[in-house]
C-alpha cells in the first residue's frame, strides 16, 4: 500500500529536482519502485496528481522545507528521474512517430512530442518515422516539405521521411481490405442526412449493400466519370448505437478534386487521418505511439481498423495539451502572417518555429532536455512564453 506521506514524499523530491514543478511521469516510476503497480492506478492516479497540484502551488523554499521532513520516507536507492520506461521493450527495438500537416515547418509544439519520440528512441534502439500528412490537398504549403525535412534531420539526424501522398496505392489496399471484411461501405447520403442517422442512432440505408456492390461503389469513386465530390464517402461500420456520437460509422476516405501540390490530378479519392494513420502504422510495423489526449477518439477508431485486419495494436500513452500561453503555434495562421507582409518568412525571429529558433543559435539538445521535463502524463500545462524561453535559454546552455 502506498501511503499519501510517501507520494507527497516522492512528489517533493521531483519538483526540487526540476525547478519547482513536479511531473507526474518520474513522480510515478519513483513509486514503481516502492510497490507501486499499473492495476493501482486508478486507485492511485487521481491522488497522485491532487499531490503534485498542491506541490507545484508553493514555492522552491517551501518545497525544500517540505522535503527536510518528508525525506526520509524517500527510499536511499538510487530513484530513476527523467522519463519512465517504455514497456515490452526487452525483446525488440522500438518503433516510434510523428506525423505532422504539411501546412508549414515543424515549431515548438512538434519538437516537444518529437522530442518525447527521439529520446525513447535513442534509449532502446529502433526507428523514429516523420509521417508528413499531405492528404489534404487544400492545405498544403510549398516549402513545408523541405523544411520539416530540414527540421526533423535537425532534432534527430536518422528521422525517417515518409510522405503519405506517395502512398495512395497502400491506403486503397486497405480500403479495399476493409471493404471485403464487410465492414467498410460506401455511402451517398448527404452529409445532414447522415448527421440526422447519427443523432437517432440509426442505422444507414447504405449500411445493408453487401460486398460487390460496395466494391462497385468504391470503383465509382475513383472513377473520374463516376461520383462527383460529396456524393460519397467510404465509411467504417462501428455501431450506431454507440454512446459516443463521434465512433459511430466514421469516414474512412472522400472525394477531393483539388489539384494536389505534389500529384496533381492523379487521384481523386484521399483518405481521412484514421484510414491513413492506421495503414501507415500497420505498414512501418509501429511498437508504440505518443500522442496528445486530445487524439483519444482516433486512438479508438484506429484500434478498431487494427482488429479487423488481426494486427497487435501499438502501446499507446497520451499526453495532456501544452498551451504555450503568448505563442501562435497556427501554422495555417502563421501562413497567413506571411502573406500579409506580417512575418518576413518562416524564419522571422517572432515565430516559434525550429527554422527560427535554430537561426537564433538553440540547438537540438535544448528541445529534447525541455520534452525529457514535460515528460508523459495526462495532465494539462500552461507554459507562458517568457518560462518557456527561460528554460530553454538554460537547457541551452547546458
Amino acid at each position: 500500500m502506498i501511503s499519501d506521506k510517501k507520494i507527497q514524499a516522492y512528489a517533493l523530491k521531483n519538483a526540487i529536482t526540476h525547478e519547482g514543478k513536479a511531473n507526474p511521469g518520474p513522480v510515478i516510476s519513483a513509486l514503481f519502485n516502492e510497490g507501486l503497480k499499473k492495476s493501482d492506478m486508478k486507485k492511485y492516479g487521481k491522488k497522485i496528481n491532487q499531490a503534485i497540484n498542491q506541490i507545484n502551488e508553493l514555492s522552491l523554499d517551501e518545497q525544500k522545507k517540505e522535503y527536510e521532513i518528508a525525506e526520509k520516507i524517500v527510499s536511499r536507492r538510487e530513484i530513476r528521474e527523467g522519463l519512465p520506461e517504455l514497456p515490452n521493450t526487452k525483446k525488440r527495438k522500438v518503433i516510434m512517430r510523428i506525423a505532422p500537416s504539411a501546412s508549414g515547418p515543424l515549431h515548438v509544439g512538434h519538437a516537444l512530442v518529437a522530442g518525447l519520440n527521439i529520446l525513447y528512441v535513442k534509449k532502446y534502439g529502433g526507428k523514429f518515422y516523420v509521417r508528413i500528412e499531405d492528404t489534404n490537398p487544400e492545405n498544403i504549403d510549398s516549402k513545408a516539405y523541405d523544411l520539416i525535412k530540414e527540421d526533423s534531420k535537425w532534432l534527430y539526424k536518422n528521422s525517417k521521411i515518409i510522405i503519405q501522398s506517395d502512398r495512395m496505392n497502400i491506403y486503397y489496399k486497405y480500403s479495399e481490405q476493409l471493404i471485403k471484411k464487410k465492414v467498410a461501405y460506401v455511402c451517398t447520403c448527404s452529409g445532414d442526412t447522415f448527421r440526422e442517422f447519427v443523432k437517432e442512432k440509426k442505422d444507414c440505408p447504405c449500411r445493408k449493400k453487401n460486398v460487390k456492390e460496395n466494391i462497385e461503389r468504391w470503383k465509382k469513386m475513383l472513377d473520374e466519370n463516376g461520383f462527383k465530390q460529396g456524393e460519397a464517402v467510404l465509411r467504417f461500420k462501428s455501431n450506431m448505437k454507440d454512446k459516443n456520437p463521434a465512433m459511430r460509422d466514421f469516414p474512412l476516405a472522400r472525394i477531393n478534386t483539388t489539384p494536389h501540390l505534389l500529384q496533381k490530378k492523379k487521384y481523386r479519392v484521399w483518405p481521412l487521418m484514421n484510414l491513413a494513420v492506421s495503414s501507415d502504422d500497420i505498414d512501418q510495423k509501429m511498437t508504440h505511439v505518443i500522442r496528445g489526449k486530445d487524439h483519444k477518439d482516433n486512438a479508438k477508431r484506429q484500434e478498431m481498423i487494427y482488429k479487423i485486419l488481426g494486427k497487435k495494436y501499438p502501446w499507446t500513452s497520451f499526453i495532456g495539451r501544452v498551451h504555450f500561453k503568448g505563442m501562435e503555434l497556427s501554422t495555417s495562421q502563421m501562413r497567413k502572417g506571411i502573406q500579409s507582409g506580417k512575418y518576413k518568412g518562416w524564419d522571422d525571429k517572432r515565430l516559434p518555429t525550429l527554422i527560427s529558433l535554430k537561426k537564433q543559435g538553440y540547438k537540438p539538445e535544448a528541445f529534447l532536455k525541455f520534452a525529457e521535463k514535460i515528460s508523459l502524463g495526462e495532465n494539462d500545462k500552461i507554459i507562458d512564453k517568457k518560462e518557456y524561453f527561460t528554460m530553454l535559454n538554460n537547457f541551452n546552455k547546458d
